[in-house]
Formats: C-alpha cells, structure tokens, sequence
C-alpha cells in the first residue's frame, strides 16, 4: 500500500452536502447518485455518501486540505458562509517550516482542516 485513492465521508443530507463541497470547497464533481457524490482532490477521489448501514454513520476522520495561503483561503471559504472552529494558527516550528492549521465544519458536521507549510526566513 502505497497510496489512497478514496476517502469516504458521511453524509445526513447528500444534496445539502453535495453543495457543500462542489459549491463552498469547490471541488471538482465527478459525478452524483441520489446517495452518493464523488469528488476530485489531486488525484484523491473524496466519496461524500449517505452510509449504508448503520456502523457507518458516525463522524468521518479529519481530512486536512492542503492551501498554498491559509489566510487567503480562510478569507474565501469564511466569504461563503463555510463555518470555521478556529482561525489559522501555527501549530509546529520544524526548521525553516511552520505548519499553519485551521479547523472548520462541513455542512454534515464532520470536522476537517485547512493546512498550510509556510518557509520562514
């Protein structure tokens, strides 16, 4: 194992989400289904769906969406309504390398993040 190739997300309302991360994310859309919706994310295929069964309803893991400008992408998604735990901060110093974070939710309540490696000096 090597690499992923898609990473799955809970959804209560496919449409609503669906929205979400076409509209306020602007991820590509491969296609949709009434249960489901497949998205584009550098070559990682991110699966936004209705769960199957019951043990699959549960809040998704953190998935932290790289931005080569925290600030300016925070600005953006704030713009759109898009509702955001915390504002950007550092989180790690390693060497000239600060990594920056900034925690929102999706329109399902998952928790994920923007990330941001900035050189320093």
């Amino acid at each position: 194992m090597n690499r992923i190739g898609q990473i799955a997300v809970p959804a209560k309302d496919i449409e609503r989400a669906t929205e979400f991360y076409k509209d306020k994310l602007q991820l590509p859309l491969y296609f949709n289904t009434e249960t489901m919706a497949f998205f584009e994310c550098d070559g990682v295929r991110l699966l936004v769906s209705l769960p199957e069964k019951e043990e699959f309803a549960h809040h998704s893991s953190v998935i932290y969406f790289h931005v080569e400008h925290i600030q300016q992408s925070y600005d953006e998604l704030t713009s759109k309504g898009v509702s955001f735990i915390d504002k950007p901060h550092i989180v790690a110093k390693m060497g000239d390398t600060e990594t920056w974070m900034a925690f929102f939710k999706d329109s399902e309540d998952n928790t994920h993040a923007l990330m941001s490696e900035v050189k320093v000096g």
